[in-house]
């Protein structure tokens, strides 16, 4: 915008953050509930225990996971497996082979018709278990990566290190975290 031989600019403010706040064990709880099959419980736990985004969730190879070295790799980042994490693929892996026994499709996740290709499953079909719950796959790995810093402290290295996220993402759990915690110190007991 021109005035006067001079050109004016317009800032736009940024836009504030949303608070980072920690799902309530009830929503979780009724997640879980709905975890009917294997498959919806290892992506379940695939979000809430290793903060997978679904896009990540449809992307694992078999090759991702090693279960004598209880390790998975997650967007490239390997980590530890957990035993929850762990009977999930086991009741997923055996659920995969009486159904698909001769597929050759290589990723974790299959669908009668994944099963005859060698693509992902959609995107719908792996939300599809919690949509419309408060607890979505998107909300899990939220709380996750929160309640990580919450339980080790803000440190945004070690958030970066653990659920290999950018230095962004994880200087935002981190102040969300700290926050979380001071008004928790600052917070009477009561009587």
């Amino acid at each position: 915008m021109a005035c006067r031989g001079r050109q004016v600019r317009i800032r736009i403010a940024r836009r504030p953050e949303k608070v980072i706040l920690p799902l309530a064990s009830g929503d979780i709880d009724h997640a879980v509930a709905t975890a009917t099959t294997p498959a919806i419980y290892l992506i379940l736990a695939l979000a809430a225990v290793h903060a997978a985004r679904p896009k990540m969730i449809r992307d694992l190879q078999l090759d991702d996971i090693d279960l004598g070295n209880h390790r998975i790799t997650i967007g490239g980042h390997s980590r530890p497996l957990d035993e929850l994490t762990h009977q999930a693929l086991l009741a997923w892996l055996d659920y995969r082979r009486s159904r698909w026994p001769n597929t050759a499709n290589p990723h974790l996740l299959l669908t009668q018709h994944t099963a005859m290709e060698n693509s992902t499953v959609g995107k719908l079909w792996v939300t599809n278990a919690v949509r419309g719950l408060t607890a979505t796959l998107e909300r899990l790995r939220i709380d996750r990566q929160l309640e990580e810093a919450l339980t080790r402290g803000p440190d945004p290295l070690y958030l970066a290190a653990v659920f290999g996220i950018d230095d962004k993402t994880a200087i935002r759990y981190a102040n969300a975290a700290r926050h979380l915690l001071q008004a928790a110190a600052e917070t009477p007991e009561p009587p």
